[in-house]
């Protein structure tokens, strides 16, 4: 242990930059993104844990759905939005599968959305994780039993949010400067 050089540097970079303006502006526009999505969360029939946020990011409890934070996470995961599952307080199903979802809006701020596209990611969530449900064992010796990682989802609820959220992400491009066709000939 002891004071390393290198991260004495990053610390000095990251102090300067975090006193900027345009730092500060940013750091306020992720704020208002989280109370935005939290918000929104809420418009579409999902519980926010504090009923808000105050900071970068807001939790969500999956259990009115019947899901575990697992499944949440994998059933988003398939609709293109990556977030991790997380405890909640008093979590009835423990840290391997928790009950919440963890939800940030650093990365979203930083490719350039507001709160008009936490609106419409809200309302994503919403519809997937409404409209899924584990599905039942039905060999084994939990047979009968709800699955605690397997999920089924209505028909065509998937490749809708898939399209909202590829939408999404054309207006907002994490690299906007890179020529993807070039880079996909370089590596055909």
């Amino acid at each position: 242990g002891g004071p390393l050089p290198h991260m004495m540097a990053a610390k000095a970079v990251a102090f300067e930059e975090a006193s900027t303006d345009s730092f500060q502006t940013y750091a306020a526009q992720i704020v208002e993104n989280a109370q935005a999505l939290a918000l929104g969360c809420i418009d579409a029939g999902l519980t926010v844990l504090t009923n808000g946020t105050d900071n970068h990011l807001l939790q969500i409890d999956v259990t009115p759905f019947n899901l575990n934070g697992r499944q949440g996470e994998a059933l988003l995961r398939e609709a293109r939005i990556t977030l991790n599952k997380n405890t909640i307080p008093f979590d009835p199903n423990g840290p391997w599968y928790a009950s919440g979802l963890r939800v940030g809006t650093p990365a979203l701020t930083t490719l350039g959305m507001g709160p008009e596209e936490m609106q419409e990611i809200a309302a994503i969530m919403g519809n997937v994780l409404s409209n899924a449900r584990p599905l039942k064992l039905t060999k084994g010796r939990n047979a009968g039993q709800f699955s605690k990682i397997r999920y089924k989802v209505k028909d065509g609820v998937l490749e809708d949010a898939q399209q909202r959220a590829s939408n999404l992400l054309s207006r907002f491009p994490l690299y906007p400067e890179l020529d993807l066709d070039v880079l996909q000939q370089a590596f055909a």
